[in-house]
């Protein structure tokens, strides 16, 4: 691969892809008006407007110069594989995305319709604009960059049920090992901590979730007449959950691991500014922010079967629930930090009230490797992309196929950026992504497999 990416390869490639911008866009609020939307419960392989997506981006991949064909795994939505063999001698790239998008939630939040994209202030709105079509287009512009035909070889990897969890596919790839083989890969479904700054994420935490119930009495009693003795089940959840932390909001459950986060990152003010942390109130824990989300546990009660406020009864509740996700260290597995958070829970007997703890979901994180030449080569591309100095950054977010594709491709290194950032309210109302940001991202992809050719082979003709 080169050490030295020819600074007018560079430059051929971004004048290219600035010029196709207009098109890109245009594009792009096409692919967002498909109402792509995955949700529990669809029937992924055969919902419609899923399947329209992926005619409409395996249509552009083939123009693109790609060979194409669909992966179809039971009770997945399809997976849209394209191919660009290698020319001899040169490595391979696997270039990942996803098409599905979260629902539009409650509309009259938005200020335009979800799904009727709108440019405005430099941003195109619309559900899915950040994640993730918007990268899906950043791959598609990079290949017609090179006029689809890219001094290496491609692999294009775009699924559409990530948002529901990736169905089968997330545990396919070390099972065909061929189908996934690259020598880098990236992952399109991130990037920068905030506008300008070009971030690749290099590590992504994994996750668990855990189930905490309590059954003490045959049916809810008169607080006045059995409060104080009665055991109250509700108490006795709550009571649990109380022990997961200690004073300060730091995870008290031994068998969790935590290294400090050294690479930068937002500070504390702009956290509080992207959680919308309401004025007065503080963040929880003492650690650095980094190992607090990126490089740490946390463990949120994320739903609780429980009376409501509104009409409540004076009455001891006789049965209370409540789950818990616990984010996990990326190099922990996450089915050891949920046993540790299942021991940690199972020897609480809050009140000597006996709880049962069940075992949710689990997805282990990742973490890059990032002494690789071809690590550098993508830092590298991000920086001469944006015109200024990549950071690293974590993710608290988990992305299971991740993890699948590591296993499948041992030896790659893989990198994960993109054109989202962390002001463009994915999953939330208003949506966007930054123009600026697609384009610096579609060139970075673009020169990323220049600089990964022989020496011989990385400019653009």
């Amino acid at each position: 691969m080169l050490d030295d990416h020819p600074s007018g390869a560079a430059s051929k490639l971004e004048g290219r892809v600035n010029a196709a911008m207009p098109q890109l866009t245009t594009e792009l609020a096409d692919l967002i008006r498909i109402p792509s939307v995955s949700e529990v419960g669809y029937p992924a392989h055969t919902h419609a407007p899923l399947l329209q997506a992926r005619d409409w981006i395996t249509a552009a991949l083939t123009e693109a110069g790609c060979t194409v064909t669909s992966l179809d795994l039971p009770d997945t939505a399809p997976i849209i594989l394209g191919e660009i063999e290698a020319p001899a001698g040169a490595p391979t790239v696997l270039l990942y995305s996803h098409y599905d998008v979260v629902p539009a939630g409650d509309e009259s939040l938005w200020d335009t319709p979800a799904f009727e994209p709108e440019v405005r202030d430099g941003a195109l709105f619309g559900r899915g604009a950040g994640d993730t079509k918007s990268n899906i287009m950043a791959i598609i512009g990079a290949l017609r960059a090179w006029d689809g035909r890219p001094p290496v070889g491609v692999r294009v990897v775009i699924e559409g049920q990530e948002e529901v969890g990736g169905g089968a596919l997330t545990t396919y790839p070390p099972t065909n090992p061929a189908l996934f083989a690259a020598d880098a890969m990236v992952i399109a479904d991130m990037g920068s901590l905030r506008p300008g700054l070009p971030t690749l994420t290099t590590s992504l935490r994994g996750m668990c979730n855990v189930i905490i119930e309590a059954r003490t009495i045959a049916s809810a009693k008169h607080s006045g007449s059995y409060g104080g003795a009665a055991p109250d089940a509700l108490l006795a959840v709550v009571r649990a959950l109380s022990t997961l932390h200690d004073d300060s909001g730091d995870v008290a459950v031994e068998g969790l691991l935590r290294d400090e986060w050294t690479a930068g990152g937002p500070d504390e003010a702009e956290f509080a500014e992207l959680a919308e942390v309401v004025d007065g109130q503080p963040l929880i824990g003492t650690r650095t922010l980094g190992s607090r989300v990126w490089t740490g546990p946390s463990i949120t009660v994320i739903g609780m079967d429980t009376p409501p406020v509104d009409g409540a009864l004076n009455a001891v509740q006789p049965y209370a629930r409540a789950i818990i996700n616990v984010r996990v260290h990326p190099k922990q597995d996450a089915g050891e930090a949920q046993a540790a958070v299942i021991r940690h829970l199972s020897q609480v007997n809050p009140f000597g009230i006996t709880l049962t703890v069940t075992p949710g979901p689990t997805g282990n994180g990742f973490a890059a490797d990032t002494t690789s030449a071809a690590y550098a080569a993508a830092e590298s591309a991000w920086t001469a992309a944006w015109g200024t100095p990549t950071v690293a950054a974590g993710a608290g977010g988990s992305i299971p196929l991740v993890s699948a594709l590591a296993q499948a491709a041992p030896e790659a290194v893989i990198v994960l950026g993109g054109a989202t950032d962390g002001f463009a309210n994915i999953h939330g109302p208003n949506e966007r992504v930054m123009l600026d940001e697609f384009e610096k991202t579609t060139v970075a992809i673009a020169d990323f497999l220049g600089r990964m050719a022989p020496a011989s082979d990385g400019s653009a003709s």
